[in-house]
C-alpha cells in the first residue's frame, strides 16, 4: 500500500515537472522574438512586447481569422504579446484616420496606425519601420512564408 502511495506520488511530479518544462520552454521561444528586437534596436523588454504586440494587434484586426491563425500558429506566447500592447483611443482614433486616408490595405494607414501606439510606449514613430522588417522576418521563421507575406503585405 505504502508502495503504490509513493510510486503514484513519484508519478504525479513527474507530470509536474514535464508540465513546467514544457511551459518554460513554450516561454523561452516566445522570448526569442523579445530577445532580438532589444539585441537588435535597443528597446526595453517591455517596449518589445508592446511594439510587437501592437503589431500582431493590428495584424488580427485587419486580416481575416484564418489569415491571422497563419501568422499566430508559430509565435509562442501570441495572447501574452498580444495583451502586451497598447490600447487607448488616440491609437484607435488615428487607426480610423488612417483608414479614411488610405485604408488597411494603405502601408501609410497601417504604420502611421500603429505610430500612437509606439509613442505611448516612449518609442518614436520611425521605429515601427525597424519593427516591422524584424517581426515579420521572425514570423517567418517560425509561422513560414505564407505567413510572414501575409503579415508584410498590411505595411
Amino acid at each position: 500500500m505504502l508502495k503504490t502511495r509513493h510510486i503514484s506520488i513519484i508519478r504525479s511530479m513527474g507530470v509536474l515537472l514535464f508540465m513546467l518544462t514544457f511551459q518554460t520552454t513554450a516561454q523561452a521561444a516566445g522570448s526569442d522574438l523579445i530577445s532580438m528586437l532589444t539585441d537588435q534596436l535597443g528597446v526595453s523588454t517591455e517596449q518589445a512586447a508592446g511594439g510587437s504586440g501592437a503589431i500582431f494587434d493590428y495584424a488580427k484586426d485587419n486580416l481575416s481569422a484564418d489569415d491571422f491563425s497563419t501568422i499566430a500558429k508559430g509565435v509562442p506566447d501570441m495572447d501574452g504579446l498580444l495583451s502586451a500592447a497598447p490600447t487607448g483611443e488616440s491609437s484607435s482614433a488615428l487607426g480610423k484616420a488612417s483608414s479614411m486616408l488610405g485604408g488597411s490595405d494603405s502601408s501609410l494607414g497601417g504604420l502611421a496606425s500603429l505610430a500612437s501606439s509606439f509613442e505611448s510606449l516612449g518609442l518614436d514613430a520611425d521605429m515601427v519601420q525597424k519593427f516591422v522588417p524584424l517581426v515579420s522576418d521572425y514570423v517567418g521563421s517560425v509561422s513560414g512564408d505564407q505567413a510572414m507575406a501575409l503579415l508584410k503585405g498590411l505595411f
